[in-house]
């Protein structure tokens, strides 16, 4: 019988065209608690991600066709999965090109789990932590468009109806509230209105 409050697996996509390492890693991140998904490329690494969402992807930088940061470009423009580097190469230019594609973690080879796992997690946090902010920051623009549409809304019902700011708040509020819809959709309304023919639809 299946525990409900055992956690589902963490999901992880490694990708290495060195089989040992790919053999290696994924024992143990299993033994580690994860559901790991090996590839030898990139392109192998695709089809993976057309049909499933791993939690995390931990890509090599240099593979035969398609490099990591191929992949790390495809990661961050075609999906949502984060991301990091587990790599033989330390150069700069690599580390930067990593950093530039929004790998959120860079180790260098040979690491084993227990630097692995722990940047896993780390990365994973990470994420998280940016998820949380673009959600709350496309609420915050959603507030502020729906701000300056309502604002813009009762300049119009002032110019119309001859009425002070508090007055032409109140009318749109109370059309609002008769309806049941939320104010900002009736502004948005009445600016389609006033924009298409020049005059504010009647409340």
């Amino acid at each position: 019988m299946m525990d409900l409050n055992e956690k589902t697996p963490l999901k992880v996509l490694l990708v290495d065209d060195d089989r040992l390492v790919l053999a290696t890693l994924s024992s143990g991140l299993e033994q580690a608690g994860y559901a790991v998904q090996a590839c030898a490329s990139a392109e192998a690494a695709q089809r993976i991600l057309a049909v499933a969402h791993p939690d995390i992807a931990v890509l090599d930088v240099r593979m035969p066709g398609q490099s990591g940061l191929d992949l790390a470009r495809y990661l961050r423009e075609e999906t949502d999965v984060p991301f990091i580097f587990l790599t033989a190469y330390s150069e700069g230019d690599i580390v930067r090109q990593a950093a530039e594609n929004g790998a959120l973690g860079y180790l260098v080879k040979p690491a084993d789990i227990s630097q692995l796992a722990p940047a896993i997690e780390a990365a994973l946090a990470r994420a998280a932590d940016l998820r949380h902010l673009r959600t709350t920051g496309e609420q915050l623009q959603s507030a502020l468009n729906e701000n300056r549409e309502v604002s813009m809304a009762v300049g119009l019902i002032m110019e119309r109806r001859k009425l002070d700011r508090q007055g032409a708040f109140e009318l749109l509020r109370t059309h609002a509230r008769s309806q049941r819809r939320k104010i900002g959709e009736v502004a948005q309304e009445i600016l389609a209105a006033a924009e298409v023919l020049n005059v504010s639809k009647p409340l």
